[in-house]
């Protein structure tokens, strides 16, 4: 099926609009790890924010949820723990696998790490009505269903 001359052009200005909004999330993922601890990996931030948003998690599903090898993740989830940021503990279920949680310290920093974020959308959605940002949002739930 060919794609009409303006739905070409739309998917190009879209992609451009989605690229310029890929720059700006890593520039705000960045500062948010920064905010979190300044001498760590934005990795271990990401590793920090599945488990505030996942709670107590073992290593395994934390390294299938971000998409990276099981090394990795244990290698950051030490720096989290060297930092006081996370705690592990051995799976009371099974007792072999390492099963990792935040400490207060780490629900802190992710506390001040997600203002970072709130003041970056609310920087770029401020003066939008509450109708444009309703459909905004929808139709961005609406896209990453695909």
């Amino acid at each position: 099926m060919q794609m009409s001359k303006r739905r070409a052009e739309l998917a190009t200005e879209l992609g451009s609009e989605l690229n310029a909004l890929l720059v700006a999330s890593r520039t705000v993922t960045a500062a948010s790890a920064a905010r979190f601890h300044p001498d760590l990996q934005p990795a271990a931030y990401q590793l920090a924010a599945m488990l505030a948003g996942q709670g107590s998690t073992k290593a395994g599903r934390l390294a299938e949820r971000l998409a990276m090898d099981k090394s990795a993740v244990s290698r950051l989830a030490k720096s989290l723990c060297d930092n006081g940021l996370a705690h592990a503990s051995t799976d009371p279920d099974d007792g072999r696998s390492i099963v990792y949680s935040l400490t207060d310290a780490g629900r802190n920093g992710i506390q001040a790490a997600n203002a970072v974020k709130s003041d970056a959308f609310f920087s770029r959605t401020d003066g939008w009505s509450d109708a444009e940002l309703t459909l905004f949002i929808g139709l961005l739930r609406k896209f990453n269903r695909i």
